[in-house]
């Protein structure tokens, strides 16, 4: 079994930070209660020199933030895209970026839940357990347009996720309870005392 999955297929190696993270700038990180992050973001229709510098500014974010992905709308831009430079369960690095990403529905057969710690840079210090599935494949496109299917298992299933539903307007804190949201709240320091 490879080590390394770059864009969702095997590699030799990848720098402990993906190159395009040499080329990008930090940017501000939004925070839940931020509207860009609260709604559906636009589907990415132009290809070319912008997205790309978009793209390295993200992998420069994400890494500056010490985080496992990062949707675009998390640096306050609301496209639908994301990156990621994460493990599996099995200690498998995964590292990429998808456009227009669109998770596929597992049959209820296929799937099994797992009920573990999940966390987010815009919801930053709150780590709380939520449901999700422990496989996940992604479909979207790549920085050049072409189609890209991206599958995780175990925690990268999770991020796979987790990123998928920023972009639909969603945080994790969605998935919780009232009172469990509140707590997670009051761990980020977003949430009053």
């Amino acid at each position: 079994m490879p080590s390394v999955f770059v864009q969702g297929r095997p590699a030799a190696s990848c720098p402990p930070f993906a190159p395009e993270a040499r080329r990008g700038s930090v940017r501000r990180v939004t925070e839940v209660g931020e509207e860009v992050l609260h709604r559906p973001c636009r589907d990415v229709t132009e290809f070319g020199p912008d997205l790309a510098a978009l793209i390295d500014d993200m992998f420069r974010t994400m890494y500056v933030a010490e985080g496992a992905g990062l949707a675009a709308n998390q640096v306050g831009v609301g496209l639908r895209l994301f990156v990621y430079d994460c493990p599996d369960d099995d200690g498998v690095r995964h590292v990429g970026h998808i456009i227009n990403p669109v998770l596929e529905p597992l049959a209820p057969a296929a799937r099994r839940l797992l009920d573990e710690g999940e966390g987010c840079l815009s919801v930053p210090g709150a780590v709380m357990a939520v449901p999700r599935p422990d496989r996940a494949v992604v479909r979207g496109l790549d920085k050049d347009g072409a189609p890209l299917v991206i599958e995780g298992t175990g925690y990268f299933a999770r991020c796979l996720a987790h990123e998928t539903d920023h972009v639909n307007g969603h945080v994790y804190l969605d998935r919780l309870s009232g009172r469990e949201r509140k707590a997670a709240l009051r761990q980020s320091g977003l949430g009053g005392p």
